[in-house]
């Protein structure tokens, strides 16, 4: 909630928009339930919603994927033109959508929630507080322009090449990930080289969505990139999401390093947590890590970040200005487990110099 120039407390204005009757409904019951925020109005299609945003001018949109006369994605690419606002997409749990909502994330949407897919009214009714709190979230979050992927394979021109094998099989990138998170893993991965080190995220998702993000990432790549399988060695040139649901962890075998994926309890009410992967890099690969902490929501990862820095890892967080939320960052920073902050943009090239420069220094040992 807002205050206004009267002091007064002003609402968070939502607009719902959705072909779904039922969904309509209920979406404004549950966002009305809240003492923070109201519906102002809703829409049943993407040309409704546009007179829609011209007459209440809500703060907030949620917004389903598939719809009548204007598909969800397309409304969304013209609203992020010519009249951006933070939008939350409501997607079904299905591959397509999943898909849709990953590229709805590209084209400026703050974040998605999925669909039960049954019993609608209760299914939905347990979403309260996670729906309640998108919201919210959007509502602060920073609207970024949306950024259109380089062409596979990288960030155009060759990729300079590490050519260390010392670099390859022992340092690893470790990297979380939340709220916004999707599109800064993309920048971050994309101008990486194929000889790079190792590279395991924990990324806030749920399940089902992020082996769709897993591939899209591996077709803009010059790295492989794929969810992470229990069990499966981390080689070098391979980068490794955390499926949602699961935990991430880092352990060893001999000499080699090995992805650990469970479903043991949350932890800061997350699976994947960011910590829990952070903490397993501060036990298993210590100065040979380097910890990356990007924008999202909470605290989750400050605390295993700091571990990791205390264990002598190298440690970057992504600025304010590039964050879409600056609170595991922000967090991460006031404890004092970063040694550089870094713009989005400068991220991979500052990774990778920090790499080089570790190179150099070995060599000469």
């Amino acid at each position: 909630m807002n205050a206004n120039v009267n002091g007064t407390v002003q609402k968070i204005k939502v607009l719902c928009v959705d072909d779904s009757a039922l969904i309509r409904s209920l979406m404004t019951e549950i966002i009305n339930s809240q003492p923070d925020m109201v519906v102002v109005a809703t829409a049943s299609d993407p040309l409704v919603a546009r007179d829609l945003v011209k007459q209440h001018n809500p703060d907030v949109m949620t917004l389903d994927v598939e719809m009548p006369r204007m598909d969800g994605l397309e409304f969304l690419e013209k609203l992020m033109r010519l009249r951006p606002m933070p939008v939350v997409m409501v997607s079904s749990l299905t591959e397509r959508g999943s898909e849709a909502a990953l590229r709805a994330l590209e084209l400026g949407a703050i974040d998605f929630v999925t669909k039960p897919r049954l019993g609608i009214r209760d299914g939905l009714l347990s979403y309260t507080d996670l729906i309640a709190g998108k919201i919210r979230v959007a509502a602060g979050a920073k609207l970024l322009p949306a950024r259109r992927p380089a062409p596979a394979g990288g960030a155009g021109g060759e990729a300079p090449m590490l050519h260390s094998p010392l670099l390859s099989t022992e340092k690893l990138i470790i990297i979380g990930a939340s709220t916004g998170g999707t599109e800064a893993i993309r920048e971050v991965l994309q101008p990486l080289p194929p000889d790079s080190p190792a590279i395991l995220i924990a990324q806030h998702m749920p399940a089902g969505f992020t082996n769709s993000f897993a591939q899209r990432l591996n077709g803009l790549c010059r790295i492989v990139v794929s969810e992470a399988v229990h069990g499966e060695r981390v080689l070098p040139g391979h980068a490794y999401i955390a499926p949602g649901g699961f935990h991430l962890s880092l352990t060893r075998s001999g000499a080699n390093y090995v992805a650990q994926v469970d479903q043991e309890p949350p932890v800061n009410r997350h699976r994947p947590s960011v910590d829990v992967l952070f903490d397993s890099a501060a036990r298993h690969a210590g100065k040979n890590a380097i910890g990356v902490i990007l924008t999202g929501m909470g605290r989750d990862g400050a605390d295993g970040l700091m571990r990791m820095r205390q264990a002598g890892a190298h440690t970057f967080a992504q600025d304010e200005a590039s964050c879409v939320v600056f609170g595991m960052p922000r967090e991460a920073i006031a404890l004092g487990a970063v040694n550089e902050v870094v713009p989005l943009q400068e991220m991979s090239q500052r990774v990778l110099a920090h790499l080089r420069s570790f190179g150099e220094r070995a060599n000469r040992v």
